[in-house]
């Protein structure tokens, strides 16, 4: 096909969809006090409408769901603090956490909010399977209007996430039904209106109890990447994700703003042999390449994470090695030294794997060091990574065939064959412990290798039944060394990540986003209550 007919459509989807954005509502109505952004391709248009039960706001990926409140919030040095919570206390054996509400707040339909509605949401959240697992909570109860208690089932040092991430709903009038289209809750903003697959505009909520935001109106667009840089350069979006095909332009009237989420984008690799097993959902389990350890660990100090770095993201991310290596419970004993070619050569031929034909790709036992890698492809940045990663296994030995495939189809195979995936939530109950803990083929995505070490579990237990935070985080970190194994690349390597990508938004001159906490870029609105334009 003619490359111009190509470029010539794109031009004229982006100029359709700009124009469709620009007519139905956003900055461009001159009125200072009006927002609209861009929302980014990790927050996804809620299918189930904006709901925190069924995932708006929590669970995969966690932001702030503007029309509920939490108990606890984040501050612009990244730690929990207060918000619908007035404090907690945790019994001393863990199981039993109390939790303090403030008085005198009203949701947006002027009812009166209390304990009772912080129970009926965790206990409806548990019964509803949201997004947010709490298989761990057995059930919360409202004391009385300014107490509840939470009964866990096993101690959780990392149960205060579950409190930071999950908005209130109101138990009086909460319909499952209908909730999600017209939400009610006690957060800064209520929904005026949505146009599924285009927009939701949010207004001020006049009963909020906290500061009233400078913006009285929020239009929220959920475009395609591709549309992005077209966006701003319509001006008609005050705040704009920038594609990797966009970081090294500019766009007149715009800031470029950079911030860290801890966005860690690597590969999984099957951690186990293939026997014929299957899964319950028929989905076949083990491959008998990536099962061996030499393949993983060549892959993990052969590749080279700067140039990544370098030639796909032009210098907005940081080579990343453990999957956490931003947080306070990472290991660095657990790392190792990458771009080392000639080491990688090494490790596999010390395993048996060698080119015996000459074609340039190993093999042992007659099995070629070969593989599929899926991705999914409608993300820019993982498809160039998995491109540059394949190119670069190819340099030691090890043949990378790219499969570009919607989530369905990477879950399908992701027990079988290697696939590109990304985390960034800071609680390493999602980051550590499910990633890596051992379980059976329960077709989740979380620990999409069944990697499993006896001893990593047992320290990664301990971690979750700690009381005191310093004690859980140090004991995070030992799980991924553990006598010469753990899930660290330098011991069992049942990853091999990459990079830490940052986020990046084009956001319009004028307009002050405040002091924004660090680790948290995937959510630029975290802090909307204290955004201003100038």
């Amino acid at each position: 096909m003619d490359k111009k007919l190509i470029i010539g459509g794109i031009i004229a989807v982006v100029v359709i969809v700009v124009a469709a954005f620009a007519f139905m509502g956003g900055s461009h109505d001159n009125d200072p006090t009006h927002l609209t952004v861009a929302a980014h391709s990790n927050i996804k248009e809620p299918k189930s409408g904006f709901n925190p039960l069924t995932g708006w706001g929590c669970g995969h990926q966690n932001y702030n769901p503007l029309v509920q409140s939490c108990l606890f919030k984040t501050d612009k040095n990244g730690s929990f603090v207060p918000d619908l919570a007035t404090g907690y206390s945790v019994s001393s054996d863990g199981k039993t956490w109390t939790v303090n509400v403030k008085e005198g707040v009203k949701f947006s339909d002027d009812s009166d909010f209390d304990a009772e509605d912080v129970a009926f949401t965790f206990n409806t959240a548990k019964a509803t399977e949201s997004d947010l697992d709490l298989t761990n909570l057995e059930n919360a109860t409202a004391v009385n209007k300014t107490t509840v208690e939470f009964k866990l089932k096993e101690p959780r040092s990392t149960f205060i996430y579950d409190l930071r991430y999950l908005g209130i709903v109101p138990s009086d009038s909460y319909d499952n039904k209908t909730y999600g289209e017209k939400p009610i809750g006690t957060g800064p903003y209520v929904l005026d209106h949505w146009d599924k697959g285009q927009q939701a505009i949010f207004k001020v909520n006049d009963k909020y109890y906290g500061d009233k935001p400078y913006f009285t109106q929020l239009t929220l667009l959920f475009p395609e990447e591709s549309t992005w840089l077209e966006l701003a350069k319509s001006k008609n979006v005050d705040v704009v994700p920038v594609a990797t095909s966009a970081l090294n332009q500019t766009v007149d009237g715009y800031q470029f703003y950079e911030v860290s989420a801890g966005r860690a984008q690597g590969v999984s690799f099957p951690y186990l042999n293939d026997t014929g097993k299957v899964s319950n959902a028929s989905a076949k389990i083990g491959n008998n390449v990536t099962a061996d350890k030499a393949i993983r660990q060549a892959l993990n100090v052969g590749v080279n994470r700067q140039t990544m770095c370098d030639d796909i993201f032009s210098g907005h991310a940081t080579p990343e090695y453990t999957g956490v290596d931003t947080r306070d419970y990472a290991n660095n004993a657990s790392k190792v030294k990458d771009a080392d070619v000639a080491q990688a050569k090494k490790i596999l031929k010390d395993g048996g794997w060698e080119d015996k034909d000459g074609d340039g790709i190993v093999e042992k036992n007659g099995t070629k060091a070969s593989f599929s890698l899926y991705y999914p492809p409608d993300y820019l940045d993982r498809q160039s990574l998995s491109t540059v990663f394949a190119e670069q296994a190819k340099e030691i030995g090890i043949e990378v065939k790219l499969e570009g495939a919607d989530w369905d189809t990477i879950y399908k195979n992701m027990y079988s064959s290697p696939a590109l995936m990304q985390q960034t939530s800071p609680d390493p109950y999602k980051s550590i412990y499910q990633q890596y803990h051992s379980k059976e083929a329960d077709d989740f995505y979380m620990n999409p290798g069944l990697y499993n070490n006896t001893g990593s579990d047992k320290l990664m237990e301990d971690a979750m039944h700690a009381n005191d935070l310093s004690q859980s985080n140090s004991l995070w970190s030992q799980s991924a060394l553990v006598n010469g194994g753990g899930w660290g690349p330098a011991g069992d390597a049942p990853f091999v990540w990459l990079v830490n990508y940052d986020y990046n938004y084009f956001i319009k001159d004028g307009i002050d986003i405040g002091n924004q906490p660090d680790g948290l870029g995937n959510d630029v609105l975290i802090n909307i209550c204290d955004w201003t334009r100038k």
